[in-house]
């Protein structure tokens, strides 16, 4: 079942060795925080809801306090249909997408390819994903298909600012920010939603946030929506759910586990952008380092032969046996969690599950161990237990926390257990661009696709549609069990 893949075990609790670093008393200024919007809770761990800058963005998000819900923003032709930080980065962010649109043929060739046909005239598309360059190409692909288009960010600290802006000016409606707080998160998909007069009848979700806000808020609109695109492990997690309880009253494709986002962007984007992360946000050498992988999915294969190829000693743990046999061919060592928890230097979290580090092994690792996350959820570690009395949280840079114990001993976290390389660093656009064309493709699939070719269930995308950009798809489409 394709919810217990990636989960693994725990075990007993050795004990700890204390290890000293000379530095360790250092007093580091404390954190700053706001008092941010609390009327709406979100189901997963409570973020910061500070707002900070990283190098995944070229602005300062955290130059304004003034919240962007408190701004009376409009573009240059009187339109103030959006929400962002600053609409007069839009110059700026429209180089960014310039940029982009050279390292995405697949996206511009499809473009050019079907906007004379306007496959998606009509649609009226409702999207949650990260808000950067490349996913600006897509949005405005999807407008050239003849598609209408309302966004918001699926991640608090992986928005680009100046591509918003950029958006924004361009007539779309995005309601996103770098540096959400977690009422805004909410408050934004809403926005995205609810306007009168305008229903969607098109999701393209990457989480599955949208997804269920709009099964909790408006469960009415789903009498107009045609289907449902799910980019990420743990939406299509949400979406299964939700076909086993009854509850999924449209077709749903699953991008993630089609043959052009697992063997492209899940393993060669992380391949590369793990390193960036690390390096951005811990200045880290790699060489001689002991680090856990937990997974070895697409997304923890790339990370392996990564830090592998930079000298590092790489244990993986894995609860498939598939999995867990390929990493064994790959060279690297099986272990459970607890074998080597107090003795890795770095522990990496790519499962798309929940509590895969849970307090116990936080408590246990040793000082100045790094901990991050490159799966699409934020619930793999689990920060919530660290937000107690008895620990002290110390800002260090942009998306770097210091967690200290009353020994004195700290882990390193990185992006509050987000997502790393898309909150700390950049992703490499061409890959992108196989990601956003196959997209792109699944939403004019289902919504050009004959009453009765997919039923309320969640179905992956013809493998023929991503070998060749078909925009038909096949009759009868497998579903994933």
């Amino acid at each position: 079942m394709l919810s217990k893949k990636n989960d693994y075990d725990s075990g007993g609790e050795p004990s700890r060795k204390k290890i000293q670093f000379a530095d360790q008393k250092q007093e580091f200024n404390k954190r700053p925080t706001k008092i941010g919007r609390r009327s709406l809770s979100r189901s997963i761990s409570q973020s910061s809801t500070d707002s900070y800058g990283s190098a995944a963005s070229y602005t300062d998000s955290s130059d304004d306090e003034t919240s962007p819900r408190d701004k009376q923003q409009k573009n240059s032709k009187g339109n103030g249909d959006f929400c962002i930080k600053n609409i007069k980065q839009a110059d700026f962010g429209r180089r960014e997408i310039e940029i982009a649109e050279q390292e995405m043929p697949a996206l511009m060739a499809l473009r050019k390819r079907a906007q004379g046909e306007k496959p998606l005239a009509g649609a009226k598309v409702v999207g949650c994903t990260h808000i950067t360059a490349q996913t600006a190409v897509l949005m405005e692909t999807l407008s050239a298909l003849g598609a209408q288009c309302r966004w918001a960010a699926c991640n608090i600290y992986s928005t680009q600012n100046e591509v918003a802006a950029a958006l924004a000016e361009g007539g779309f409606s995005v309601f996103a920010w770098k540096g959400e707080s977690e009422d805004d998160f909410w408050w934004c998909i809403d926005r995205c939603v609810n306007l009168e007069g305008w229903q969607p009848n098109m999701i393209l979700d990457d989480g599955g946030d949208l997804t269920h806000w709009i099964y909790k808020k408006y469960p009415n609109m789903f009498k107009k929506i045609k289907g449902i695109v799910e980019e990420s492990v743990t939406g299509v997690h949400r979406l299964y759910q939700l076909s086993k309880a009854g509850k999924l009253c449209v077709p749903a494709m699953n991008v993630n586990d089609s043959v052009t986002k697992q063997k492209f962007d899940n393993l060669y984007c992380c391949r590369e952008s793990i390193l960036d992360g690390l390096k951005r946000t811990t200045d880290v050498m790699f060489g001689g380092k002991q680090v856990v992988v937990c997974g070895y999915g697409e997304v923890g294969k790339g990370c392996c032969a990564a830090l592998k190829a930079m000298g590092s000693i790489v244990y993986v743990t894995e609860i498939d046996p598939i999995c867990a046999l390929q990493a064994c061919m790959d060279g690297f060592r099986l272990v459970k969690l607890n074998e080597v928890i107090r003795q890795v230097d770095i522990v990496i979290t790519c499962t798309g599950n929940k509590n895969v580090v849970v307090r116990e092994f936080l408590d246990r690792m040793k000082n100045g161990c790094i901990v991050c996350n490159m799966g699409h959820s934020n619930t793999e570690i689990d920060v919530a237990s660290l937000r107690t009395p008895e620990l002290t949280w110390e800002r260090v840079r942009s998306q770097v926390d210091h967690v200290i114990w009353p020994d004195g001993k700290r882990i390193v976290l990185l992006a509050e257990g987000r997502l790393l390389n898309l909150s700390c660093s950049t992703v490499p656009t061409f890959v992108l661009s196989i990601t956003a064309t196959t997209q792109a493709l699944a939403l004019i699939e289902l919504y050009n696709a004959p009453e009765g070719r997919y039923k309320q269930d969640v179905y992956l995308l013809p493998k023929k549609m991503g070998k060749t950009g078909s925009i038909a798809g096949s009759p009868h489409p497998p579903r994933m069990e």
